[in-house]
């Protein structure tokens, strides 16, 4: 056990969230680095997960922070602050009580206009915005830039600002990279509605949640980018990854989609290539470790399998897969 860990072994955390994907994550590596971990949440999800520990319940759309008075935590992991009224709301009801408040943000708060390959945690952000709690595509960036511009002005030296990108991983209620996994396990013929060569970057969810553990443990403050794969890929390098490890071949059919056509929040597609070449290296030197796309695409995979490969909302339905396939060898 490397000495990160180590010294975490003591430490009092509290997770602001905690039993879905990305807090499930936290949760289940501080407990293996052998944290005291309380969560605090509505108690809706998750509830067979993690019997032994404490579970505070509040809500924080409504404010109810009242499980929060008492107690001291020597770090608060806020998974589940996604405006500034949830993030303010919960440091007045811990003010001095925590020691560090570490919370997980996300790459929407950059700004990627003249943005360049390599970017790193220094780049501009967006204007932040505080007028709003309806969440867009428009919102959901500057939002994330208020709430860390509000834990920066409270804790100062104690913040700690976590960036992650696209993140894959069993449990991912996203369906967007167990979309590529389950479509590449077919095998075939793939329609890509982009250039496969457009490069895609993924972290897994084991990646970033140990990341957070060694900050915490470090008690270390800055902003620091929670990007993978080990090796940089492209889209269609990670679909062909996804086939080899479900031992499928494919062929990936680049296909010209009218914007209609195109299913909303499509699987990784992103027009602004060097928003998917962010630099690792803060948070690589910080800790992050780096698993090969081949054990995230593995896992995830199995999971899949295990709970049933239930329907995705993502991607192309196998019926306009098909069309498509057909109009372009018209």
């Amino acid at each position: 056990m490397d000495n990160a860990i180590d010294n975490a072994m003591d430490m009092s955390v509290l997770v602001l969230g905690g039993t879905s994907f990305v807090g499930r994550a936290i949760v289940e590596d501080a407990l293996r680095a052998g944290a005291r971990v309380t969560l605090f949440g509505r108690g809706r999800t998750g509830t067979d997960l993690f019997p032994g520990l404490t579970r505070l319940i509040g809500d924080r759309d409504t404010g109810d922070y009242a499980a929060l008075r008492d107690g001291r935590w020597d770090a608060v992991v806020d998974v589940s602050g996604f405006v500034p009224r949830h993030v303010g709301q919960a440091m007045d009801a811990l003010g001095d009580r925590v020691g560090r408040y570490l919370f997980i943000s996300s790459h929407a708060v950059y700004d990627n206009t003249g943005l360049r390959p390599g970017s790193d945690e220094d780049t501009p952000r967006r204007p932040p915005v505080r007028d709003t709690e309806v969440l867009d595509n428009t919102t959901y960036g500057p939002c994330k830039v208020a709430c860390e511009d509000d834990v920066l002005a409270r804790y100062g030296n104690r913040a700690t600002i976590v960036r992650p990108g696209k993140v894959a991983g069993p449990h991912d209620p996203s369906d967007t990279f167990t979309h590529w996994v389950r479509r590449a396990a077919l095998g075939g013929r793939v329609a890509l509605p982009t250039d496969p060569a457009q490069p895609v970057q993924i972290v897994d969810s084991r990646d970033l949640a140990r990341l957070v553990g060694r900050l915490l443990a470090d008690d270390r403050p800055g902003a620091f980018h929670a990007v993978g794969p080990a090796e940089p890929t492209t889209l269609g390098g990670l679909i062909r990854t996804c086939a080899r490890v479900a031992g499928t071949r494919v062929e990936i059919v680049p296909v010209t989609v009218a914007p209609e056509e195109l299913p909303p929040l499509f699987p990784l597609l992103r027009p602004d290539w060097p928003s998917q070449q962010r630099s690792p290296a803060r948070a690589r030197a910080a800790g992050l470790p780096a698993t090969p796309l081949e054990v995230t695409a593995a896992d995830v995979l199995a999971w899949d399998r295990a709970r049933g490969l239930p329907p995705l909302r993502r991607g192309f339905s196998p019926e306009q897969e098909r069309e498509l396939l057909a109009r372009q060898d018209r």
